[in-house]
């Protein structure tokens, strides 16, 4: 499996990660990381910035050092990098676009949910892409970055995304070969200023489910 090099610079490297690839392995094996230095891309440490759902695929972006690790999470933490992400979901969305703004915490086994009283504020903007009979095609905008946040606020809607087993009826899940999840592009300030927007093309596991469900 090659991955691609999406960007690089002294302190950062963006790489499109396939899906079924985990952003970074809890026991040193078998993640991302690993998987770039199997590659000859970076051999040295590569620090998490922010993580993408083993099953989504997509525009990743890791620290080389650890200054910029610390000037990368202070950008995250100030909300000031925006991330787009394409979805394909069950059901035909009628509004052209929305705001979710429902708190999310968990609920156990890794699964997330919308919980009013107890959840950590989670606004996701959506925009519908295009409809396809009985899917919509949507770009999402995370405005928070809670795991699972754009599964969970779509499932919240009745629209949970095609392919994903967690969120919606195993059962019509199962059909798809993939979670229908991608990170379009992401777009952040340099140190010196100067705006970077990074974006991973479509892959092709991702357009044949599209011409599946036209």
């Amino acid at each position: 499996m090659t991955v691609a090099v999406l960007y690089e610079s002294d302190g950062l490297l963006a790489v499109d990660k396939p899906e079924g690839v985990v952003s970074i392995s809890e026991g040193g094996r078998g993640g991302l990381p690993e998987l770039l230095r199997e590659q000859g891309v970076f051999g040295g440490k590569l620090f998490p910035v922010h993580r993408l759902d083993r099953g989504a695929s997509g525009v990743i972006v890791f620290a080389k050092d650890p200054d910029a690790h610390r000037f990368l999470n202070g950008e995250f933490d100030r909300r000031a990098v925006r991330k787009t992400y394409l979805a394909l979901t069950h059901g035909v969305i009628a509004a052209n676009r929305g705001t979710v703004n429902k708190p999310i915490r968990e609920f156990g086994s890794g699964r997330m949910g919308v919980d009013p009283r107890r959840g950590k504020p989670s606004v996701t903007e959506f925009v519908v892409e295009r409809r396809l009979a009985a899917f919509t095609l949507v770009r999402a905008r995370p405005l928070t970055g809670r795991r699972h946040q754009i599964r969970v606020h779509l499932y919240s809607l009745g629209h949970p995304i095609a392919g994903d087993l967690r969120y919606g009826e195993r059962a019509a899940q199962e059909k798809f070969p993939r979670l229908m999840l991608h990170a379009l592009e992401i777009e952040f300030a340099l140190p010196s200023g100067e705006q970077v927007k990074i974006e991973a093309p479509l892959p092709e596991s991702f357009s044949a489910v599209l011409k599946s469900v036209r």
